[in-house]
Order: structure tokens, then sequence, then C-alpha cells
């Protein structure tokens, strides 16, 4: 993959400045405007093996007539991307806005949209100097893990279809992404109101933190159809540091990142008040190129956190922490060709508190898996040609499993 695509991807996701992903510029005054984005499609065939409703399972499962065998054109796991980036220069400081919207193509808009046909995923303003850092306010990829999505080869295809439950069946058409490695490797950094200070960068060396919107509400699914709600009482808080390195043979990055949250159970089946608790996750990944190699390994470890997801399935109705960790290992090689092959294996586990029994639990998810083999082909500097194979299985605690197999092919354009 040229340096173009991958500057583009980097901005896409993680919202890098506009110098860094240079899209259509436009100079208006004070100000230079940068239209970007990306437009992706795939064709999918996909096989579900069973039809069990394994909670926070990734796996997929039959649709609703029984039917193991299903197709869909969807968007891929980095969605379809429309973003407007404005960079100045007034006193001294360099002053950011971006605003972006993501459009699926998945919904035929026949039936009503299961997920919103369009998304806002960015609104924020940033301020800085290189001297001393930046500060963002506004909405925008999650801090924690944000690192574990970035360096997933499946960002630039679709990696794992949406998981089981009846409008994620089959092949995944209806959802306004694919999952990657969400839930098979790693959490969803999840797009989150944010206040972040980022420092500048010491030869290689950067650190971001900061507060996050709390949730309100989320509904957790328990046993026998009790449904309880998590609230957090305060600000989420992220960080995380990296370290770029580059040589003659060698380039790559080392990066750790963590969160943590004070949450509460607010309604339940139990009567009572629940317990808070604090929520905690950190995680350690690394990526290394040498010539046309690449390897990226990752791994993550939480209390409270859940593993598809932030807080789904994180708890049970007693409000009791469960644990979850999990990782992916990645290998790339660029052939003459300029084609990118990767294999990659993630497994995400999520263990009982020591208050449950499988018996009293016996479709909260154990683990998920996935593996990945992908071709990833530059047509142009701009567009890539993209197949790739995924097998997918989700088991519960009592040993139920669902598993799938899927072939995407289609196409992603970066400008």
């Amino acid at each position: 993959m040229n340096k173009n695509i991958k500057l583009a991807v980097a901005g896409a996701v993680l919202a890098l400045s506009a110098s860094a992903n240079a899209g259509i510029i436009i100079p208006a005054g004070d100000w230079t405007l940068d239209l970007n984005g990306n437009v992706n499609a795939f064709a999918s065939w996909n096989k579900s093996d069973h039809n069990n409703a394994i909670l926070a399972g990734t796996a997929t499962t039959k649709d609703a007539a029984s039917e193991k065998n299903t197709q869909g054109i969807n968007t891929g796991l980095l969605p379809s991307w429309l973003g407007v980036t404005g960079k100045t220069r007034q006193n001294d400081l360099d002053v950011e806005f971006t605003i972006s919207l993501q459009p699926a193509v998945s919904d035929n808009h026949s039936h009503g949209d299961y997920t919103q046909p369009v998304l806002n995923r960015q609104t924020y303003v940033s301020f800085g100097d290189k001297s001393w850092g930046s500060i963002k306010l506004g909405k925008d990829l999650g801090i924690f893990a944000s690192d574990a999505i970035l360096n997933d080869m499946t960002l630039l295809g679709v990696g794992g279809q949406a998981n089981g439950s009846a409008a994620f069946v089959g092949s995944g058409a209806g959802a306004n992404t694919t999952l990657g490695g969400i839930g098979s490797g790693y959490l969803y950094a999840a797009w989150k109101g944010q206040v972040a200070y980022t420092t500048p960068n010491f030869n290689g060396f950067q650190a971001t933190v900061g507060i996050t919107n709390p949730n309100q509400g989320l509904a957790l699914s328990g046993v026998s159809g009790a449904t309880t709600a998590l609230y957090q009482d305060r600000h989420g808080l992220e960080g995380k540091a990296s370290y770029s390195f580059s040589g003659d043979a060698l380039t790559g990055k080392v990066w750790v990142s963590g969160a943590t949250y004070k949450t509460k159970l607010g309604t339940g089946p139990a009567a009572g008040a629940f317990p808070e608790s604090t929520a905690t996750v950190a995680d350690i990944g690394a990526n290394v190129n040498v010539g046309n190699f690449g390897l990226t390994g990752y791994y993550y470890s939480g209390e409270g956190v859940g593993q598809v997801v932030m807080f789904q399935q994180s708890h049970d109705l007693s409000g009791n922490k469960r644990d979850s960790d999990g990782g992916y290992v990645q290998a790339t090689y660029v052939l003459p060709t300029k084609t990118k092959i990767g294999l990659a294996y993630g497994k995400s586990n999520l263990d009982l508190t020591s208050a449950e029994t499988v018996a009293g639990s016996p479709l909260v998810v154990s683990h998920n898996k996935r593996f990945t083999a992908g071709a990833y082909h530059p047509l142009t500097k701009h567009l890539n040609l993209v197949a790739e194979w995924n097998d997918m299985e989700t088991e519960a605690h009592n040993g139920v499993k669902n598993e799938n197999t899927s072939i995407s092919t289609g196409a992603i354009l970066f400008f």
C-alpha cells in the first residue's frame, strides 16, 4: 500500500491533521479547506452454520427463513466518508475544525432503517502549537484502542460481519459498517465527545490524555429476558502513549493505552441498590515493518468493560464486573506487483463473575475468534481493490457455538 493511501487511511480513521491527509485543497482567505474522504463497497457471500442466540457474539447466524447461505452488498469496516477540515494560523495558534459524514451503501431504504444511513462521527475544534501541543474539543474517535483498529489490515476491507442479532443475520446487509476485528481481538474505540490534550512530538514519542462523554442508560441484556441499565456518573478518562521509529530497513510503532470509568447499574430484576464500580482496561501493541514484511501484535485486558463495544455484557445482573481480555496477531507481505497479502488471527474472551454459574448465564459469550486472509491491491494511488476470506467463531459459556465463513470482494477509493 503506497504512502498516499496510508495517509488517507490514517486521516479518515483518526482524523489526523489536514497536512497529513491532503485531499482536495481549497484556499479560502485566512483558511485552507481540505475536502477528503473515501467511498467503498463490497459484495459478500456468507455461510452461517448455526442459529444460537449468544449474547455479544460476532459470528453471524442463519436468516429468518433458516437459510445459511446469504449475500449482501455492504460498506466495509471503514465507513464511506465525506470530511471537511479547515486550518488557519492565528495569534501564534494552529486552529483547526473537522466535520464529517459517513453514508452507508448497505440499506435499500425499503423497510425502514435499522441503523442510521448517514452517521456523524466527527465534529470537533482543536488549537495549539508544536511547541506545547494541542487541545481538541468535540466528537472524534476514542483515545483507548484507537491504534488497535488503525493497524488492523481489514480497515481497507470487511473482516467480521455484523453480529447474530435479528437485524445482523447472514451477510450483515443493513448495517452501516462491518466489524473488522472488533470483538475478535480488540474493543471498539467508538466515536466519543471528548476534551483531549496531545503533547508535542518528542523525536517519535507522543501522548494523549482526555475526558470522554459519559454513557447513560445502556441496556445490558441478561438471562431469562431480564434487562438492567448501566450508568456512568462521571466523565470517562482515557489516555495513550506511543513511540514511532524509522531506519534504513526497519520502521514501526509501539503503543500503550488505557481507560477508566465509574459505572453503576440503575434498574434490574433484584430489589435494592446495585453497587458502584470502576471499570478499567489497558492495552499494548506494536507494529514492525522490515522491507516488504509487516508484523503487528496486540493485547488488552480489562474489568467491567465487555469485549465487543464498551460495556456490552460487562457486568452480571447484580452489578459485578466481568473480566475480559484478548488480542490479535497479523502478518503482511507486499508482493512485487504492490499487492499486499495478509493473514490475521484474533480472539476476545469474556469471563463470568464469581457470582455466576454456567447454568445461570448459559448464553453469555465465552469468546469470539476470527481468521482472516486478505489481498489489497493499489490499482491507482487512490484506488484499492480488495478480496478477503474470513472465518468466525462465537462460543457461549455452555459450549454452544455460532460459526460462519465469508468471502468479500470490492474496492475502496480515497480522495
